[in-house]
């Protein structure tokens, strides 16, 4: 027997978050979110949105969760209100690479012959690209178009009334999951105007040159990055956003008379691998790296699972 439709509070506002939310409203739960930081507050509000398996594992789990979620954002694509546009880009290589470890989670993936100078490989696939503030406005709408509610409220530990609990802290589960694996890995990007670019390009940082990417919203471009494992200050650091800069317009060089609108800094919560499992009354769905977009509608699939269990 299916278990019956219960309350389930949903603790974290971020992307998945937020869409463990509209899953569980959808498959007929009644879904509460409290949060200290509403969503445009979030690490989710800062990411460049490019629908990639970054900083995930295990590569099972993650191929998998990455290849629903692929499907679901390029359902919603169909409706400009999601944020959600799939453009064509490319990830360069400094040497010859094998098939990525993900390659079954995308549709098509071609290997990339006209490449920038000093790159020795690449593919070139089709990607769900995010505008996240946009995103995470829907997705907030979606909430509340299905029934539920969304509130600012600072917890000093997870709710413990009876209701169906989901941990989607994301950082904050060091505290509420006593989880001392998740740790920050910082993330400062600079936002320059649209200047008519179409397509995403990304370094992994295999180079030697640093992660690398430029990933074009409908009014902005979005440059990036870096990864700094263990770093908690989200102050953006002006020698770091030039260096940003500097790699950026290496890699595209069309950017580089864009005017520079502003400078953000994320926290991605790290672990060893995403942790997604039920103790008793609490759902853990946190650790996703730098993937919780590319991981949401997934691992939001399989917290309705354990939700209905």
């Amino acid at each position: 027997m299916p278990t019956p439709p219960r309350r389930v509070i949903v603790v974290g506002a971020g992307v998945v978050g937020l869409t463990c939310a509209v899953r569980l409203l959808e498959a007929g739960h009644r879904v509460d979110v409290v949060a200290r930081d509403l969503p445009l507050e979030t690490t989710s509000a800062v990411a460049a949105a490019l629908w990639y398996p970054y900083k995930a594992l295990s590569h099972d789990r993650v191929t998998a969760w990455s290849a629903t979620t692929y499907a679901a954002l390029e359902e919603l694509a169909a409706d400009d209100a999601t944020g959600v546009r799939m453009l064509t880009g490319t990830e360069v290589l400094s040497t010859p690479q094998p098939d990525p470890w993900w390659r079954e989670a995308v549709p098509a993936l071609d290997r990339e012959t006209s490449l920038p100078p000093g790159y020795a490989d690449g593919w070139t696939f089709v990607s769900p690209v995010l505008d996240m503030p946009v995103h995470l406005r829907w997705l907030a709408g979606r909430i509340e178009e299905l029934g539920g509610t969304l509130t600012r409220m600072n917890l000093s530990a997870l709710p413990d009334d009876g209701s169906l609990v989901v941990n989607a802290t994301g950082l904050g589960a060091r505290h509420f999951g006593a989880d001392q694996l998740v740790t920050p890995v910082r993330g400062q990007v600079v936002v320059v105007e649209q200047v008519g670019l179409e397509r995403w390009t990304l370094d992994g940082g295999s180079s030697g040159r640093g992660l690398t990417y430029v990933v074009p919203r409908r009014s902005e471009i979005v440059l990036g990055g870096t990864d700094v494992e263990g770093e908690w200050s989200r102050t953006p650091d002006p020698v770091v956003a030039e260096e940003i800069r500097h790699r950026a317009i290496a890699l595209v060089p069309a950017i580089e008379g864009a005017r520079v609108l502003r400078h953000k800094v994320g926290l991605r919560p790290a672990r060893p691998e995403v942790r997604l499992e039920r103790v008793g009354e609490v759902i853990h769905c946190y650790g996703h790296g730098g993937a919780g977009v590319t991981l949401a509608w997934g691992c939001a699939d399989d917290v309705v699972g354990l939700a209905d269990g």
